[in-house]
């Protein structure tokens, strides 16, 4: 595995097809699945490792975020990727910016109405990556739904002209979705946080069932929240991340919680034939807890 510190080197690299996975480090297996799957579809791939100041709305949370180099470059490289790019912050921002891309609408509710400016900080930076390194494609996982929902819709607004590829969510095997900040959680906390998942996925079995009510389906999440801190519970088209009252087209239903100090989100991805994308399950241990933690 080379690693590289600037687009131009990125750009130098290119192959006939090229993958870029994006990442703020401390990788887990959903940042393993989008390599492995990207290393699929193309010749050359490129995973970037840059924790951006611009999406961290609280300097300390920006501080505090983990930073494990050696352990990252390891496991991209058994992960069968060409390049890691890890450029600088003088690379990705050589001068203070003044100019910033905002996706309207989709980044109002949700996670935009919770952390303010966070969206336009990612939008930023993936807009940067994208332009900067020019991939065929760009992997990004369902677990970040409303997220996802804003780079697909900015791209085409952008002419940028790279796929998007979304990949399932990945989850410990009780069912929590995976996070960095899962090893932040006590262990008192960690046996509540468990209902975060239980919740969304007794409301895609009622969705099953037949309920297309979003206030039923919303409710069957939040009744499974004991010791947690609801932000939101949300049913959201998946093409605008505006909020909806019935599942009567494409949707995910997504929250975030707090239990114990810290902040988690998750979601399902819902179709109107009741059918569901809940993600899949690890069969052991995930990585994060392990010595490299």
């Amino acid at each position: 595995m080379r690693i590289v510190k600037t687009f131009a080197e990125c750009r130098s690299l290119a192959s006939d097809s090229t993958g870029l996975v994006p990442t703020l480090g401390f990788v887990h297996e959903g940042h393993l699945d989008l390599m492995s799957r990207c290393r699929r579809e193309n010749d050359l791939v490129i995973s970037s490792l840059f924790v951006n100041p611009l999406q961290f709305g609280d300097p300390a949370d920006f501080d505090a975020y983990p930073r494990k180099f050696d352990r990252d470059a390891g496991l991209m490289e058994a992960a069968d990727v060409d390049v890691l790019f890890a450029p600088s912050l003088e690379e990705m921002y050589p001068v203070e910016p003044v100019t910033a891309v905002v996706v309207k609408g989709i980044t109002e509710s949700m996670e935009g109405a919770h952390r303010p400016g966070h969206f336009e900080g990612v939008a930023t930076v993936v807009t940067k990556l994208l332009a900067g390194i020019q991939p065929d494609r760009a992997y990004f996982g369902k677990k970040d739904a409303q997220q996802l929902t804003m780079v697909t819709r900015m791209v085409p607004d952008l002419s940028l002209p790279v796929e998007i590829v979304a990949c399932p969510t990945v989850r410990e095997a009780d069912g929590l979705a995976l996070s960095s900040r899962n090893v932040r959680l006590s262990d008192q906390a960690r046996r509540l946080a468990v209902g975060l998942s239980e919740g969304l996925f007794a409301a895609a079995d009622l969705v099953a069932s037949g309920e297309r009510d979003g206030a039923a389906i919303e409710r069957t999440v939040t009744a499974q929240l004991a010791g947690m801190s609801a932000e939101y519970v949300t049913l959201a088209d998946r093409a605008s991340a505006e909020p909806i009252v019935q599942l009567d087209r494409p949707a995910f239903l997504a929250a975030a919680v707090e239990v114990g100090g810290v902040r988690l989100i998750d979601n399902v991805w819902l179709e109107t034939d009741g059918s569901s994308d809940r993600g899949r399950r690890l069969d052991e241990t995930s990585i994060l807890y392990g010595e490299a933690h």
